[in-house]
């Protein structure tokens, strides 16, 4: 995931930087994601490490320390940069989408 590659974000991506604005651990992380999006995702080991070490390689996410197995990472200032602009790319596509489907399924805009 070199260059441009986090130009928008998915989901997992989306709830994990989330969940790193404070330090935590792999299990941690895993929890907190399912806790932030009410169940609606749940990351397996392989996706979450593999996502985590293509954020540490961008520098968007940083390792704090080590606990035996356990390592501990957090959120990087490029990581809140990155996890802002998603945040303002999604309300602008519901602030694009919502007149439209309103319009078009006879609601009042609200």
């Amino acid at each position: 995931m070199a260059r441009e590659q986090f130009q928008s974000l998915s989901e997992q991506m989306y709830y994990i930087l989330l969940s790193l604005w404070e330090e935590q651990c792999g299990a941690d992380i895993s929890r907190r994601v399912i806790e932030l999006s009410e169940g609606r995702i749940r990351i397996g080991p392989g996706t979450l490490y593999t996502l985590l070490a293509r954020f540490e390689e961008q520098q968007m996410i940083r390792q704090t320390g080590c606990e035996g197995r356990k390592r501990y990472y957090i959120i990087t200032e490029k990581g809140r940069q990155m996890l802002k602009t998603e945040y303002q790319r999604l309300q602008t596509l519901i602030r694009d989408g919502t007149p439209y489907l309103a319009e078009k399924e006879g609601k009042p805009n609200e």
